[in-house]
């Protein structure tokens, strides 16, 4: 192999059922701006750059669940979402549209689903 070529993480792109409405959650929560829609994506990006977000509609979407349990949809990834308060997080992102996950494998971690049912993670620096 002559040398490496260059690649750089752009965007990740969330399957859901409704990319505009999980766009919209996402908007809220983040703060993050619409940098590109279509009928059926639509990409996110913070103001100051950097990996942007982007939702996908997909017709035969399904849910994951979480925890996991054998023969059911898996979660293919999840967000982890630093924050500088744990309580005061949680309460806005539910404000916004989120559920939280009802197993919460840690005290300094908050487990919440957001409306499309990928599970996020809020956590202390």
């Amino acid at each position: 192999m002559a040398g490496k070529p260059r690649f750089g993480l752009a965007t990740v792109v969330l399957d859901c059922a409704d990319a505009h409405a999980l766009a919209g959650f996402y908007q809220r929560l983040l703060g993050w701006e619409v940098k590109a829609a279509e009928p059926d994506w639509v990409l996110l990006r913070a103001p100051d750059g950097g990996t942007g977000l982007a939702f996908q509609s997909e017709p035969g979407y399904r849910a994951p669940v979480w925890p996991e349990r054998c023969e059911e949809q898996q979660k293919m990834l999840h967000l982890d979402i630093r924050v500088d308060d744990l309580a005061e997080a949680e309460a806005y992102a539910v404000a916004a549209g989120a559920s939280r996950a009802e197993f919460q494998p840690q005290d300094d971690v908050r487990v919440l689903f957001d409306p499309a049912g990928h599970p996020f993670c809020l956590f202390l620096p």
